[in-house]
């Protein structure tokens, strides 16, 4: 195959990226196309884990250590599948935190430390830079697969220049997709797309080889277990330990490193995505994992001795004649590369722009820059090709000959020593910035010492005496055998040191330190994100000016977003067209919109130097934040336990009224339903036995003691029923009668039933008989019988000199209210709470009458309607609000 073709069709594939991310980045912005926040593309953007080392480097690995390779998909696996919930918790920090990165999530957790931030950054480039040379050296490697058939149309002999090549294009895809906007924690909706069309290219190719190998090479799964088994790979021995080590630094890798933890959280639409990506990835991990051992067994008896096993998925199908198929293994192998050095580049180069280049322009300069929107984009464009570079200067240093796999572990074990500090902080309320910061450091010092610089070879960094006999002969510093532990792998052994020390100082530092105001603050918002309710983050009331904020935020988040804020705050506040109160809510909120680009330590900083009035370093302005926390935790505590004291006391006044009234009620009611039942029973007694003992009475003396008899045991049996109905709604004994009736119908029965009560006192009703035009499905006698109630009230009570009342009903959704108002003088305040109790009787109770059972009825027969019945304050007079449903009569019709 011709070499030009190959650097044609590699330019075409990127060509189609760049179109592809450019599309979706346009749509995302207008909001079309809902499949780019789909869970399907969100699990495929975690493919970036599959790197040149998992396309390339798996087959080479299995080829010299057997089904070790598996390690590298395990791990991952049991988190996201034991540890799904882990991941759920990342996941929600980051959104209720704007966390952009690792270091960001670091910071934000141990009191927003600037200087922690930093060291996890340093460490996070450091890690990450011989993966970055890990792909430009699968990437360059495949070019010289290709290159050796046609020496002649090599364009670059040289393998470093093709590196150079290969980082400087991968640079202008992630700085043009990568920082477009200066918000860090906004999505990046193009590079995603791309991630996820990458992902099925090196899936489909790794597939597409392994097909062939095993049914076009081997002549089927038969004969390629019978290679694999006359092959070295049978007879390779397990190493536990080394199994144990890389199972775990794999695991910890997609929960830490700078381009997971992008994809992972940051990059994350909808929390419920991580659900599918629990068991849909393992999937996808297992898909490309199933060829490996084949392409290994099968490349070790096709091809010479002497070559390469991490480039067998090309130079198989080279060696069959398939050039097509190599094609499209390169693609797959180029896909791998590129999709994690853009998202690892974007990830590191936020990190470096919000954690170390802000805060030290901030310490340098006692105002903020003219322009900071701008600083920002360029530290971050600068910052991608420096991270690059770095991956291209470790590649050269290195020698660019070592294995992919050996390469890849040096990189994990280095980022996983952020593990601990991040883990730990999300569960553990009692960890410390110190703590952090002991651990994070003494970890990646041994890291460094076993594992990276050793990487570089002898005489690079350490000298074969060094190796040998330890730094100045002393022997127990050996690099691979510290304190005299000898015979471990180097991975192992550094993962067991590093990691140890991590540890131990994580939980030493923290316990022996105490965390600060900030700290805790942010600790309980981290272990308790599920539930906890987030307030005022240390802002007391300050000397910040909403005009200086303003201008501050116009340079980081740009004049219409920045404007849009401020005036949306000032809607809230009641302030509509003028700027907003600087309110320690509204400082939160300012400093959470910042946090989203300049990360959440430099972004309290930069408010600090607003709201407390100096221009000191970053360090300084911390420390006088924690002290203003502190002030603020304790007056937040003193606030809400003055508030709880108030609010119990509040309720227990008036529980305590309550009671009294009922108490002296319930005493009105029985001596009322004594006299009730009194009166009538001796008005009954007396006529009967005037009427036994009278045989010469006149006919029509005769028919009025009857009468009176009559009317008297009437009023005794009212009383019963009233009794004997409240007994029966307050047990759930009635039964309804529900069926559709127009509203006016009913209101009209009731005034109807009314209107003999009280005739000389001429009660003038208004109502609007269109409004109550509305078809209800309830129980008619029951409801007419409340607004009897309400309107005979009315009738007798209403002390106007000309009485009025008023009928207004309402459509409200699915619900209807009548309002019944008055103009008299209405029920005093001290009364509304209890008038609907059954003990209520606010006229003269030694009166006889009725006995304050009405509206307690009226409530219980609301309550079985599915409606309610309440008293409207504040109307000029007496005023009742009967609600009703209305949907099941309107469905039923």
């Amino acid at each position: 195959m011709s070499f030009d073709l190959l650097v044609s069709v590699s330019l075409v594939y990127v060509g189609l990226l760049f179109v592809i991310a450019y599309w979706a980045e346009r749509r995302a912005l207008r909001g079309g196309v809902r499949w780019l926040r789909s869970p399907l593309v969100y699990t495929l953007s975690l493919s970036i884990y599959c790197t040149a080392w998992t396309f390339y480097g798996a087959v080479g690995y299995a080829s010299r250590s057997g089904l070790e390779f598996l390690t590298i998909y395990i791990g991952p696996t049991l988190v996201l599948i034991g540890w799904w919930w882990c991941l759920r918790k990342l996941v929600r920090i980051g959104r209720s935190q704007r966390i952009t990165s690792i270091a960001d999530l670091i910071s934000s957790r141990y009191g927003k430390s600037a200087l922690l931030g930093g060291m996890v950054t340093v460490i996070a480039v450091v890690g990450t830079t011989p993966y970055l040379a890990l792909q430009l050296q699968s990437v360059t490697l495949s070019f010289g697969v290709f290159a050796e058939g046609t020496p002649g149309s090599f364009p670059v002999p040289d393998q470093r220049a093709t590196a150079i090549w290969v980082a400087g294009g991968m640079a202008v895809f992630a700085i043009l997709f990568g920082t477009r906007n200066v918000d860090a924690n906004e999505r990046h909706h193009g590079v995603v797309t791309a991630i996820a069309l990458e992902a099925l290219v090196k899936l489909f190719a790794l597939l597409a080889v392994g097909s062939f190998i095993v049914w076009g090479v081997a002549g089927g799964i038969g004969e390629v277990a019978a290679r694999i088994n006359a092959s070295p790979l049978a007879e390779i021995p397990l190493d536990r330990s080394r199994w144990l080590a890389l199972i775990f630094v794999s695991g910890a890798a997609i929960l830490v490193l700078p381009r997971m933890f992008q994809v992972l959280v940051v990059e994350n639409e909808d929390e419920r995505h991580l659900a599918t990506a629990s068991w849909a990835f393992p999937l996808y991990l297992a898909a490309m994992s199933v060829f490996v051992i084949p392409i290994a067994a099968v490349g070790m008896s096709e091809l010479p001795s002497w070559a390469n096993p991490d480039l067998f998925v090309l130079t198989l199908p080279l060696a069959h004649g398939h050039d097509m198929l190599a094609l499209l293994a390169f693609l797959g192998g180029f896909s791998s590369a590129t999709s994690m050095v853009i998202v690892a580049a974007i990830a590191l180069a936020t990190m470096i722009s919000n954690h170390i280049v802000l805060p030290l322009w901030l310490s340098l300069r006692a105002e903020a820059p003219g322009n900071l929107r701008a600083v920002l984009l360029t530290s971050r464009r600068l910052s991608i090709a420096g991270v690059l570079a770095l991956g291209y200067v470790y590649y050269v240093w290195s020698g660019g000959g070592r294995e992919l796999a050996a390469i890849g572990f040096v990189s994990f074990t280095g980022v996983v020593q952020v593990m601990p500090a991040a883990v730990g902080g999300i569960f553990w309320r009692g960890a410390t910035r110190i703590g952090a910061a002991a651990g994070v450091s003494l970890g990646a010092a041994v890291w460094a010492y076993t594992l990276f610089l050793p990487s570089f070879g002898e005489g690079v960094v350490f000298s074969a005496a060094t190796f040998a006999d330890g730094p100045f002969g002393i022997g127990w510093l050996r690099p691979h055998a510290l304190f005299g532990i000898e015979g471990l792998d180097p991975v192992v052994h550094s993962v067991i040191w590093s990691m140890a020390v991590n540890c131990a100082g994580f939980l030493l530092g923290s316990i022996a330190s105490f965390p600060t105001p900030v700290e805790r603050l942010q600790g309980a918002q981290f272990v308790n994100v599920f539930d906890y309710s987030r307030g005022p983050r240390g802002w007391s009331q300050s000397k910040a000016e909403a005009e200086d904020l303003l201008i501050m935020a116009q340079r980081i988040l740009g004049p219409r977003e920045a404007q849009d804020l401020f005036a949306a705050e000032a809607r809230i506040q009641g302030k509509a067209g003028f700027l907003p109160d600087t309110t320690p809510d509204f400082l939160d909120r300012l400093e959470r919109e910042l946090a989203g680009s300049v990360g959440a330590a430099t972004a309290h900083a930069m408010i600090g130097q607003i709201a407390i009035g100096t221009t000191v370093s970053v360090e300084d302005l911390m420390a006088v934040a924690d002290e203003a926390a502190q002030i603020m935790e304790h007056s937040i505590q003193l606030q809400a336990k003055s508030e709880e004291l108030s609010r119990t006391a509040r309720q227990l006044r008036e529980a305590n009224q309550k009671l009294t009234e009922l108490s002296v009620q319930k005493d009105s009611f029985l001596g009322q339903i004594s006299h009730e039942l009194r009166t009538p029973m001796t008005s009954i007694r007396a006529f009967s036995e005037i009427l036994m003992d009278s045989e010469g009475m006149e006919a029509q003396e005769r028919q009025r003691f009857a009468a009176i008899i009559h009317d008297e045991a009437q009023r005794l049996t009212r009383l019963l029923d009233a009794l004997l109905d409240l007994s029966v709604l307050e047990h759930g004994q009635a039964s309804l009668n529900r069926e559709s009736v127009r509203l006016r119908d009913v209101i009209a029965r009731a005034l109807a039933a009314t209107g003999s009560i009280n005739p000389d006192r001429g009660l003038a009703v208004r109502r609007d008989t269109l409004d109550e035009d509305i078809l209800i499905c309830t129980d008619t006698d029951r409801l007419a019988q409340v607004f009897i109630n309400i309107i005979a009230n009315a009738r007798k009570y209403c002390d106007a000199a000309e009485p009025q009342l008023r009928i207004a009903v309402q459509r409200r959704g699915g619900k209807v209210s009548v309002d019944f108002i008055d103009n008299g003088s209405g029920i005093p305040v001290q009364s509304q709470s209890v008038i609907f109790e059954k003990f209520c009787r606010l006229s003269d109770q030694s009166a006889a009458g009725s006995a304050g059972l009405g509206l307690a009825i009226c409530r219980e027969i609301m309550q079985k309607l599915g409606g309610a019945i309440t008293y409207l304050p504040g109307q000029g007079g007496a005023a009742f609000r009967v609600t009703l449903p209305v949907e099941s009569a309107e469905k039923a019709a």
